[in-house]
């Protein structure tokens, strides 16, 4: 699988386009913020033991940060401005 096969909001793994299934809807458009942001802050919670609530955001703004589909986004960058 290259690079350019992987979900450019989240890294899933994908067979074409740009988002897989979680991230996009029906016709390839980005899924809301607030609908994303929860169920990537709840996949951190799950995945490492240990993690805050708010380690947990802090932590996946910076992902979604570093994401071609979220990287410009007025919520990321709004909510990285406040947490500075």
């Amino acid at each position: 699988m290259t690079e350019s096969t992987k979900c450019q909001s989240c890294t899933m793994p994908i067979e074409s386009g740009r988002l897989c299934p979680h991230c996009g809807d029906e016709h390839g458009t980005l899924r809301p913020f607030d609908e994303i942001f929860p169920r990537m802050v709840q996949w951190s919670l799950r995945n490492e033991s240990g993690l805050s609530r708010e380690q947990a955001e802090a932590q996946t703004l910076r992902f979604m940060s570093s994401m071609p589909a979220w990287r410009d986004h007025p919520e990321v960058k709004a909510r990285l401005g406040a947490a500075g």
